[in-house]
């Protein structure tokens, strides 16, 4: 069994296609990559989905939010995002679902949030904040990534990727601060 990790798919939303300029030409070629981009996913797999799966709120667009998850390989987890509808927790069999989660592979530990956060659980001692929300906007900071789908090529990620790119990038000014490790002259 294998963890994998997105965020912001929005399937079936062609406002959010077109706004972000998603190299695709339509929301249906869109959501066909993504899914065929998950297909190395096994069935008993965990598909770790940081919010925003789907914004629809017609009948065809969430028959279409409804097949694209059919469509996925894996276990879905859902951390619910801004664009997460109160109907799409029930409409599809989520594995589970969560505000947010603190997930431990055995290997790392990584706090799930749809939102990029300050500070969290374990941040002094190595736990990885992996996150959506800001699209193309942030890829995140030391210890946090963005798992968005417009940051990895529309491919969910391992938990081993998100740390190798939350670990390169650079600090956030603020860090020491927020986390009460600056010294007395910082304030």
């Amino acid at each position: 069994m294998a963890h994998y990790l997105t965020a912001d798919t929005h399937f079936a939303d062609d406002p959010v296609r077109r706004f972000f300029a998603r190299p695709f030409s339509s929301t249906a070629a869109m959501d066909a990559a993504m899914i065929a981009r998950a297909a190395h996913i096994a069935g008993d797999d965990d598909l770790w989905i940081l919010g925003d799966f789907a914004a629809c709120e017609t009948d065809a667009g969430r028959a279409a939010a409804c097949a694209a998850f059919a469509a996925l390989p894996g276990r879905k987890h859902l951390i619910r995002g801004n664009h997460d509808p109160d109907w799409l927790a029930s409409a599809c069999p989520w594995a589970s679902v969560h505000d947010l989660y603190e997930l431990d592979t055995g290997r790392q530990r990584l706090v799930l949030c749809h939102y990029p956060l300050l500070t969290w659980n374990g941040v002094r001692t190595g736990t990885i904040n992996a996150f959506g929300h800001v699209h193309t906007r942030w890829r995140g900071a030391r210890g946090q990534v963005n798992v968005g789908v417009d940051q990895w090529s529309f491919t969910p990620v391992t938990p081993d990727e998100a740390e190798l790119a939350a670990l390169s990038l650079p600090a956030l000014p603020v860090s020491n601060l927020v986390d009460g490790m600056a010294a007395e002259e910082d304030w």
